[in-house]
């Protein structure tokens, strides 16, 4: 190679697959050091299956018993959907059990299922960002005028411009449209597979799930996504926790799955193995119920 010429970029490393993550998994499961594992999931192209009509995504059925079994052990594990998804259409359409944190708007919500209902953080814009917040309406509502496929979707603190049902040409074109409105107008502009969103305030998934790891003293993070957005979270992580990129596309993951069917299968395998695990042991001085429910000599 010349002095004067720059030197190849290096490989991309391929996240190791299936069967190393299944072995990854089962491992934090048996490492009591490493408990509670915080689960941490998006929702769309993770769970559920990617729709061209966003009312029709709901969690496979595999991966919804799935979560219901790790959900009855919190003192193994604790569970979370990390989505821009605003957190009630997550309570309205992700079937998951009491318990699981929804962080919703990529970071922006925070809520939690309870048994009747959503117990939710009350999210509170500045007079500027509720201002920016219309004019963002008003203007990507100008890109999507006229454009086959093209819709707008207003959040609790963003806006954004969907063209997953339009032709390739139509929707590359209101996608740069709609990145130029988010440079002038917005705090975070995210491009992502046939979406932009902008929104007014400063959040990211990766910020959100640090900020809950901490909240919950877990010892490991499991984090699973598949879009550009899903990457933020994984460079937020530790050498110590497992990233799973959901389908193709180049990735900061340490792991990568096929699809949502894959990874249900690989969250049903968690179950089984988190069903099996030992319970904890009780505090010195703490009744057994076990022990108290059986018949005195």
């Amino acid at each position: 190679m010349a002095p004067d010429e720059t030197p190849p970029a290096p490989a991309a490393v391929e996240p190791a697959g299936t069967d190393d993550l299944r072995a990854a998994l089962r491992g934090l499961v048996a490492d009591p050091a490493r408990r509670p594992v915080l689960v941490a999931l998006d929702f769309d192209g993770t769970l559920a299956p990617l729709q061209d009509d966003p009312e029709a995504s709901r969690v496979l059925p595999e991966a919804v018993e799935a979560l219901r079994g790790l959900a009855a052990r919190p003192d193994l594990v604790r569970l979370a959907l990390v989505s821009g998804r605003p957190a009630a259409d997550l309570h309205r359409l992700a079937d998951v059990p009491p318990g699981t944190v929804l962080i919703g708007s990529h970071g922006a919500e925070r809520a939690r299922v309870a048994e009747h209902g959503l117990d939710r953080d009350v999210l509170t814009l500045t007079d500027d960002q509720a201002d920016r917040l219309a004019r963002l309406g008003g203007e990507m509502q100008q890109v999507a005028r006229g454009r086959d496929g093209v819709w707008v979707e207003t959040k609790p603190a963003a806006v954004v411009v969907h063209t997953r049902m339009a032709d390739a040409a139509t929707g590359e074109a209101a996608e740069q449209e709609a990145l130029g409105v988010g440079a002038h107008l917005g705090s975070v502009t995210l491009h992502g597979k046939k979406v932009v969103e902008v929104s007014v305030l400063e959040a990211d998934k990766g910020a959100a799930l640090v900020a809950l790891r901490t909240e919950l003293g877990a010892g490991a993070v499991v984090c699973a996504g598949d879009d550009v957005t899903d990457e933020d979270a994984f460079r937020a992580l530790g050498a110590g926790d497992l990233t799973v990129k959901v389908g193709e596309g180049t990735t900061a993951a340490g792991y990568r799955v096929p699809d949502p069917e894959a990874l249900a299968g690989l969250l049903a395998g968690l179950a089984a193995d988190v069903a099996a695990a030992a319970p904890p042991p009780h505090a010195a001085g703490e009744a057994d119920p076990a022990r108290e429910d059986a018949p005195r000599a």
